[in-house]
């Protein structure tokens, strides 16, 4: 591969260069603005959620923007704070340090430094595959009841009531309706008409900017009409400035302490972000995502804001809509979104001291309400229920027990299903449809129709350890219990049978040995190549007879064996007469 095309592989940004022009310019710089002015006021809000100062939410808008744009392949992805992973950040570093203090940012920031090395070593051993473990169901389960958790965390500042950062749910939730009345009356008002504000805005046309308006709204009204005097509760100081270099606290008993944290916001993270990239891949259809490559820029980005106090980024999926709907064209939109927050951190925060936190509150509850996936409970209720329930246990658990211990329990619970399910196999008895060389599951197919003194079965998963006792138990079951036939053959369908270990190998044997006892063959058909390997290396192809390509092919050798012992036998008698 020449030098010049692998550098554009690992550098994407540099094969969208080449065909830049003053259009593609228009087009970027345009969602850029877009982006800029709903990145500004939710990385603040998503800073609040996090447990650290507005001000780490901006830092976070800015490095992280640059170096995604430069490595990743996704050109409408938008990276930054967002709310799940701020949340899940939450969860696990407030069992360690009290929110806002500098041992909690600390903590904070390191991981983002931790988590972007996990993600670039997964990148350079192409291990995105490992966040396959969190099934749908429990994204779907993990993200609603994430979507209720940010949202009920958020009450307290709608209602101007104080509540300890500790508390669980349901002492948040006793702690709101003992104290409801002593909500600020100025407070709910600047929360529930900044919520109007935007939906309105945001029904009439997407491109209107409510979240700034209903920003910039609030923070005059607070300024002109002295809010904080009336209880109000603003951001006040927001540090003016580019954010300086820092080194992260990388100490061994750190990382040691951060593990659980580290996990869980490094999963959700690249499912949350893969499958934004995916969903935009989908829509435009002009470029492939490469994983490993989105792998190496997220983890990237982390490392290196994280030198400039960044908490950990990940994409956003509003944001990401936003750039998308916006007509961004190429990663440059991201760049110019970064230069936007730096312009802000230059000259800008000062405006933000009279800024309610009950607006950002507003923001945080409008942005992840969609999240709360109802329908697709409704969905998997009436198509597949197993799937329903690992949700609901994996919502229930997140609720109750705390995001970090809710994904465990999930990701615990779906791979629980699959070995039960591999474990305890489909198999299927099957018959002949008459005039075709096809065979059917009997149950399915009315028409199909069983031979006589033979059992034909379908296996349909790997054979390994975890289901070979039971392959041999059902199938010799199945073969020894026909009350209206007396079986003699068995004839095995491997087609799906897509590996087998040694574990099978010997299954396998038992079963040929245990029919064998009782006068019954066993007939092998349909094995793939790797299998019949397998079967060959280890000494089960040794008779060729007993292996067919195909049902129907060893049927026909049947029936011509059966001719060809039917002539012998009249030949016989023939010659004893």
């Amino acid at each position: 591969m020449p030098a010049s095309k692998t550098k554009k592989n690992i550098i994407p940004i540099l094969g969208q260069l080449k065909t830049y022009d003053k259009r593609t310019f228009r087009f970027d710089l345009v969602a850029s603005i877009n982006v800029a002015v709903l990145l500004v006021p939710q990385a603040m809000a998503y800073a609040l959620l996090a447990g650290v100062p507005p001000i780490y939410g901006l830092y976070t808008a800015l490095i992280p923007l640059f170096v995604y744009a430069i490595l990743g392949s996704t050109p409408q992805l938008s990276v930054g704070p967002v709310a799940v992973s701020a949340l899940l950040l939450l969860a696990g570093l407030s069992k360690l340090a009290e929110p806002g203090t500098e041992q909690y940012i600390s903590l904070a920031i390191t991981c983002g430094l931790l988590i972007g090395i996990i993600q670039v070593i997964l990148s350079i051993f192409r291990m995105g595959y490992l966040a396959n473990f969190l099934s749908h169901p429990v994204i779907a389960g993990f993200t609603s009841a994430a979507a209720v958790i940010i949202s009920l965390s958020q009450l307290k500042d709608v209602f101007g009531i104080s509540v300890a950062s500790s508390a669980s749910m349901v002492e948040t939730i006793k702690h709101l309706f003992e104290n409801i009345g002593s909500t600020n009356i100025a407070t709910l008002l600047i929360a529930l008409c900044s919520m109007v504000l935007i939906f309105i805005l945001k029904k009439i046309n997407k491109s209107i900017p409510g979240t700034l308006i209903a920003v910039v709204i609030a923070t005059l009204c607070a300024y002109f009409l002295k809010l904080d005097s009336a209880g109000v509760a603003l951001v006040e100081d927001v540090p003016r400035g580019l954010p300086s270099i820092i080194l992260p606290d990388f100490r061994l008993e750190t990382i040691r302490i951060l593990i659980p944290t580290l996990i869980t916001v490094t999963i959700v993270g690249i499912v949350e972000s893969i499958s934004i990239a995916k969903a935009l891949e989908s829509k435009h259809k002009s470029y492939t995502i490469r994983p490993n490559q989105e792998l190496l820029a997220l983890g990237a980005a982390k490392i290196l804001g994280s030198l400039f106090q960044a908490i950990p980024s990940s994409a956003s999926f509003s944001r990401s809509a936003l750039n998308s709907d916006s007509r961004a064209k190429t990663t440059f939109s991201s760049i110019f979104a970064a230069i936007f927050v730096a312009l802000v951190l230059l000259f800008f925060t000062p405006v933000f001291y009279f800024l309610p936190k009950a607006v950002l509150a507003a923001i945080i509850i409008l942005s992840v309400i969609s999240l709360f996936d109802y329908k697709e409970a409704k969905h998997l209720w009436k198509t597949h229920k197993k799937d329903f329930w690992i949700m609901a246990v994996t919502f229930i658990s997140c609720f109750f027990f705390g995001i970090d211990h809710g994904v465990f329990i999930g990701v615990t619970l779906s791979i629980f299903t699959i070995l039960f399910n591999t474990s305890n196999p489909h198999i299927a008895t099957l018959g002949n449809i008459p005039g075709t060389t096809y065979y059917r599951n009997l149950e399915r197919f009315a028409e199909s129709e069983g031979i006589v003194d033979m059992l034909i079965v379908r296996f349909d998963e790997q054979l390994y350890f975890g289901n070979s006792s039971n392959f041999t138990k059902r199938i010799y079951g199945l073969a020894t219990s026909q009350e209206d036939k007396a079986v003699t053959k068995v004839l095995l369908d491997a087609s799906n049978i897509s590996s087998i270990d040694s574990s099978g190998i010997h299954a396998l044997k038992d079963l040929d040995d245990s029919l064998e006892a009782v006068n019954i063959d066993l007939y092998l058909c349909g094995a793939h190549g790797p299998v019949r390997d397998i079967l060959k290396i280890s000494g089960l192809m040794t008779e060729p007879d007993k292996h067919h390509l195909t049902i129907h092919e060893c049927i026909r050798f049947l029936e011509g064996k059966r001719t060809l012992d039917g002539d012998n036998k009249a030949m016989q008698n023939n010659l004893d007469e």
